[in-house]
C-alpha cells in the first residue's frame, strides 16, 4: 500500500446509537475524527462558512485528517460555471483556512448542465489559477464524457459515483492523480445501506487503487437513514485488517 486511503462520510453527525463506536469526549467532529481520517463538507454547497469556522474545524482534527469541501451551488447550479470568478475568490478565501487539512474540492454539477467546452475550460482554468490542490468533478449529464481531455490537462479527476449516472461512471475518470468514490446509496439514493458484502466489493477496488500509488477517497453519502456511518466503519475495519480477507 503506497498511497493514502481516505475513508469517511458526507458530514460528521453522530446519531446517539452510534456513540459507542467513537471517542466519548469532544465535539461531534472531534469524536468523528477519532475513527475516520476524512469527511466531506456538504453544507458549503448551501451556505458560506466564515473563514474562522474553517480554521476552527482544522484545529479540531489530527494533522493527518483531510476535508473534502463541496463547491457552492451558486457556482455550479446558479451561475452554471460561467462568470463566477468573484464567487470562486470568496469561496476559496473561506475554505483555504483549513490549511493542510484541505484535501480536496468537490465540484458537483446538476443533471441539466451539459458539457460546453469553452465554458468548462474557462471555469476550470480560473479554478486552477487560484487553487493547485486536488479537485474532483461529479457531472450528471452524459455529455461530460467528452471532457476527458480537458480534465486530464487541468488535473481534474472525475468521481466514481453510485448510483450510476454516466456510462462507465462506476470507475474514476479524468485525471488519475487522485481517485474519489462517492457512494450515495442504492437502490434508494441517500437511504439504502451497502452492507458488508457490497462494502467488501468496493474495498477490492480501493485496495487496487492505493496499490497503484494513487491517493484514494471513499465517501459514503447514504446519510438520510443513518447507514453511512455503519458502511464507513465496515470499510474501515477492512482497511485496518490490511484488506486481508479480500
Amino acid at each position: 500500500m503506497t498511497a493514502p486511503l481516505y475513508i469517511g462520510c458526507a458530514g460528521w453527525s453522530l446519531p446517539r446509537e452510534q456513540w459507542p463506536a467513537f471517542a466519548a469526549q469532544g465535539t461531534h467532529l472531534q469524536r468523528y475524527a477519532s475513527r475516520f481520517n476524512a469527511v466531506e463538507i456538504n453544507s458549503s454547497f448551501y451556505r458560506a462558512h466564515l473563514p474562522a469556522t474553517y480554521a476552527r474545524w482544522a484545529q479540531s482534527v489530527p494533522a493527518t485528517f483531510r476535508f473534502a469541501v463541496k463547491v457552492p451551488k451558486l457556482i455550479t447550479h446558479e451561475l452554471r460555471l460561467a462568470h463566477c470568478e468573484t464567487a470562486l475568490d470568496e469561496f476559496l478565501a473561506q475554505c483555504q483556512r483549513l490549511g493542510d487539512t484541505l484535501g480536496c474540492l468537490l465540484v458537483q454539477l446538476p443533471p441539466s448542465l451539459a458539457y460546453e467546452p469553452v465554458t468548462a475550460a474557462v471555469f476550470f482554468r480560473a479554478l486552477r489559477q487560484r487553487y493547485l490542490g486536488a479537485v474532483v468533478l461529479e457531472p450528471r449529464h452524459c455529455s461530460w464524457l467528452e471532457a476527458e481531455g480537458l480534465l486530464q490537462d487541468l488535473h481534474i479527476a472525475r468521481v466514481a459515483a453510485d448510483p450510476l449516472v454516466l456510462e462507465g461512471g462506476e470507475a474514476p475518470g479524468g485525471w488519475q492523480g487522485v481517485r474519489y468514490w462517492r457512494l450515495h446509496g442504492s437502490p434508494r439514493i441517500y437511504h439504502s445501506a451497502y452492507g458488508p458484502e457490497r462494502v467488501r466489493a468496493y474495498a477490492q477496488r480501493l485496495a487496487q487503487s492505493i496499490e497503484d500509488g494513487i491517493p484514494t477517497w471513499c465517501i459514503f453519502d447514504n446519510t438520510a437513514s443513518g447507514h453511512a456511518l455503519d458502511d464507513a466503519l465496515c470499510l474501515l475495519e477492512q482497511e485496518r485488517a490490511g484488506f486481508s480477507a479480500l
